[in-house]
């Protein structure tokens, strides 16, 4: 069965019809907002893709209304099969119960932290929203399983911990995740177990996937995905986007910089560009890990072994989420360039980022961050069309003092919620990076 799919945008007065969701691979049937939030990956091993896109005009992004409301109107018509506007508000007032302020460095350059949710990190948005999704739809109890390079795994933990009827197993790579996002995965107990893969994201990322694939494992227990590679996370992340737009208020082109690892975060911004939110352009700003930039470079993809960095939650060398860039785009490389520019930055760059943004900008951030910071400044040096510049912020720089406070020679403060999980006992257990293991825990628990 072969499917194509070209993307088409409809004016939401006239939005009637209810969003499908297609398989990258074209080789499954398209299926509900439910089914995709379940099942995680199409049996076709593509990546779910709405069949079409609601459009707003500018007027709706620029109307009053607060985050909740705003995410309640962007989302509604993707789940529209499933959740009434209704619940989808009380969905919402749950998951973004914590602010998301846009702060001013200079004229031109703005940074959007996404980091005031309880495990201090961009993902709360898209862990929260989908486990309180799961939790409203489920009927029978699932096992999740995640991979994670840093902050995905802790805030999963976070927004599923005590969910009845479901089980999550977090999967991280050994010695490359930071203590502290290592306490935050390995700490919660109850329902949320810990596995210490030795090998990489990478590997981690192959093993959950082969997991989706095996009949046996399927069979006894129903798998679903909280990684990137679940539409669910991708829908909330087109809000903050649509926000920061809004708070920004100005009639200069705004472009956003994304540090960008496995581009679910790109994605969700490629997504809020395609609804009718005025952004000029992106900035995929990426580590050492420079698969991307050179893929927008040479038209050729090439996944590489990922390189380990001191911004880990980016050392991503296969992105999940390409595939869903090149379909929204109907792989037009053209369309691609025009929409995304694509840099590659060092550590030794991204240590120069952090302490130059305290003394030029009297202002703190994570090795991630830091990263986006590079891509925008080097946008704006290179482009003297008057512009706002807006950096996603995506961790707090309390999460990673190892790399930072030899960087600026000075403390940097911890918030309480850190301070409490660092005094927690630390449960995790190490299984080789081979996915038999894997399969002999979900088989044995």
């Amino acid at each position: 069965m072969h499917i194509h799919h070209q993307f088409t945008g409809i004016p939401r007065k006239y939005w009637t019809e209810t969003v499908r969701y297609f398989s990258t691979n074209q080789q499954s049937t398209a299926v509900g907002f439910r089914e995709a939030l379940f099942n995680g990956l199409p049996p076709d091993r593509g990546l779910y893709l709405p069949e079409s896109i609601p459009e707003f005009d500018s007027a709706f992004f620029g109307s009053e209304m607060t985050y909740c409301e705003l995410a309640s109107e962007m989302i509604q018509p993707f789940v529209s099969e499933d959740l009434t506007s209704a619940e989808l508000i009380k969905i919402s007032e749950a998951a973004f119960n914590f602010s998301i302020p846009l702060i001013s460095l200079t004229a031109n350059l703005r940074v959007l932290e996404l980091f005031h949710g309880p495990t201090l990190s961009f993902k709360d948005f898209a862990a929260r929203f989908m486990a309180r999704c799961m939790e409203h739809l489920l009927s029978e109890e699932i096992t999740i399983l995640v991979a994670t390079s840093g902050d995905t795994g802790s805030a999963v933990a976070n927004g599923f911990f005590g969910v009845d009827g479901i089980q999550v197993v977090i999967l991280y790579p050994s010695g490359r995740v930071s203590p502290i996002q290592e306490q935050q995965l390995t700490t919660y107990g109850c329902n949320i177990t810990a596995l210490e893969v030795q090998g990489s994201f990478d590997d981690c990322q192959l093993m959950v996937k082969d997991a989706f694939l095996d009949e046996s494992v399927i069979k006894r227990r129903p798998l679903s995905s909280a990684n990137s590679i679940n539409i669910a996370r991708l829908l909330p992340q087109t809000v903050y986007y649509a926000w920061a737009w809004k708070q920004a208020n100005t009639n200069q082109p705004i472009v956003f910089s994304v540090p960008s690892g496995n581009f679910g975060n790109l994605t969700g911004g490629i997504l809020a560009k395609r609804m009718g939110l005025p952004i000029e352009r992106f900035i995929a700003a990426t580590n050492a890990n420079d698969v991307f930039p050179k893929y927008l470079e040479t038209g050729e993809f090439r996944a590489m072994p990922s390189k380990q960095t001191i911004s880990n939650a980016m050392d991503v060398g296969n992105p999940s989420n390409l595939n869903r860039i090149l379909k929204i785009y109907n792989e037009n490389l053209n369309a691609i360039r025009k929409d995304l520019l694509s840099w590659s930055f060092q550590n030794d760059e991204n240590k120069k980022s952090i302490g130059d943004s305290i003394e030029k900008y009297n202002y703190l951030m994570d090795p991630h961050t830091a990263v986006g910071l590079l891509g925008l400044e080097k946008h704006q040096k290179e482009n003297k069309k008057d512009h706002i510049g807006i950096v996603l912020a995506t961790a707090h720089p309390g999460k990673f003092t190892e790399i930072i406070e030899p960087i600026i020679d000075d403390n940097v403060p911890i918030p309480a919620q850190l301070q409490k999980t660092m005094k927690k006992e630390k449960n995790s257990i190490i299984i080789p990076a081979n996915y038999s293991y894997l399969k002999d825990f979900l088989d044995d628990t």
